[in-house]
């Protein structure tokens, strides 16, 4: 599997969830994130070819607005995107933080969809940076309206060299 060096995803997760993850499924082959932006991903995945695409992730809070100095401090390989059932994963809790499981909406009747996400870590401090500071890629988000959700991104060269 070769990686796209050239574009990458920019989204939002809550800290708690990126947390959980870490703690609850280490031998997990990915981890599931929910979206409403299926048409996103569908993009994603025809121009990837079954290639990974890079993921940066900033810790997002629900009722906190987004602003471009919020910082990308988590990244992973996105290699995968699955319709929802009845808006939850199709393999239940499976692939889901266990912090999900602490808001029943957030795994029943929420998500149109839900991205694959493989490799996930924080980033050392060197390698993070502000969303504000990633530029869109090919018309995708404007910085005068920070992202709310995925958004396709130019890959910056700080982060084109992680494994």
């Amino acid at each position: 599997m070769s990686d796209l060096p050239h574009y990458a995803i920019l989204a939002p997760v809550p800290l708690e969830h990126l947390q959980s993850a870490l703690d609850g499924g280490s031998d997990w082959k990915y981890v599931a994130f929910g979206t409403r932006k299926w048409e996103l991903f569908r993009q994603v995945d025809a121009m990837r070819d079954g290639s990974r695409v890079a993921m940066l992730i900033y810790p997002s809070h629900e009722d906190e607005n987004a602003k471009t100095s919020l910082v990308v401090s988590w990244f992973g390989w996105y290699v995968g995107c699955i319709d929802g059932i009845g808006g939850a994963h199709p393999e239940g809790m499976t692939f889901r933080p266990p912090s999900t499981a602490l808001n029943p909406s957030d795994n029943k009747g929420h998500w149109a969809a839900f991205w694959h996400v493989a490799g996930l870590r924080e980033l050392p401090k060197e390698k993070q940076m502000p969303i504000g500071k990633i530029e869109g890629f090919k018309g995708g988000w404007r910085k005068t309206a920070p992202p709310r959700g995925p958004e396709l991104v130019t890959l910056p060269e700080k982060l084109s060299y992680e494994k």
